[in-house]
């Protein structure tokens, strides 16, 4: 019984946090559908990346408020809907509500046959940046968890050596503890210039974090497959 109000009161107080939090209130305000939006957007506006014209890829879309910043920077007008100038492809294992100039594939990225489907919907591009807001469910064995993390963002790495253009960035959501260094050195062996940052909208008591590689390094065939999982 005081486990059950234990977590009650948690619960409550998470909540409570949420309702009070600043960029949980900007985001209704300004229409996107998670503070998340905040955290790319300061990302993107420390280092210049999302520019009209692009091919932009978002993994781990749902519930689509990546997809929604990126929208409003590759829009003449800065708008949520109309005119588009670039193209924007996401994807999630959950599904998400359409967002107007976005294409959604819904399916799991560890798979290959929907990496196949994201692929085609490329159409022969390659894509200018890769955002990647995808974490698996946690179970709190940090070992386990850390590994998880890992396998995901090795895939993502994956597919920017084959899918994203040499000059390209890669933006991956990753948390400080077990195997981040091992994530670190596999951005600085992979990319020209690695940043790590934790944006403002990113929670003081998370330990979650961004890593953002820029430009592909002219990788051999032997530091290729060690990138695969």
């Amino acid at each position: 019984m005081s486990v059950k109000r234990k977590s009650t009161k948690v619960n409550r107080a998470w909540l409570n946090d949420h309702i009070n939090d600043p960029y949980v209130k900007q985001a209704k305000k300004e229409g996107y559908r998670a503070r998340a939006a905040y955290k790319l957007k300061e990302i993107d506006e420390t280092l210049g990346l999302i520019k009209p014209g692009q091919l932009i890829v978002d993994l781990g879309s749902t519930p689509g408020a990546w997809s929604q910043y990126v929208r409003r920077k590759l829009s003449p007008a800065g708008a949520a809907a109309g005119e588009l100038n670039g193209s924007i492809i996401a994807l999630d294992i959950l599904p998400m509500e359409s967002i107007e100039g976005v294409v959604f594939l819904q399916g799991d990225f560890r798979e290959p046959d929907v990496l196949e489907r994201l692929a085609l919907e490329m159409k022969g591009r390659l894509a200018d940046h890769v955002v990647s807001d995808m974490a698996p469910n946690l179970s709190g064995i940090e070992s386990a968890d850390a590994a998880r993390i890992a396998h995901l963002v090795e895939l993502a790495l994956e597919f920017c050596l084959t899918h994203m253009k040499p000059d390209g960035a890669l933006i991956v959501k990753v948390f400080h503890g077990s195997g981040y260094s091992q994530l670190a050195k596999l951005f600085k062996d992979t990319f020209k210039v690695v940043k790590p940052i934790k944006p403002k909208a990113s929670r003081s008591n998370s330990s979650e974090t961004f890593l953002v590689g820029i430009g592909l390094k002219a990788l051999s065939k032997d530091s290729q497959s060690a990138t695969k999982p």
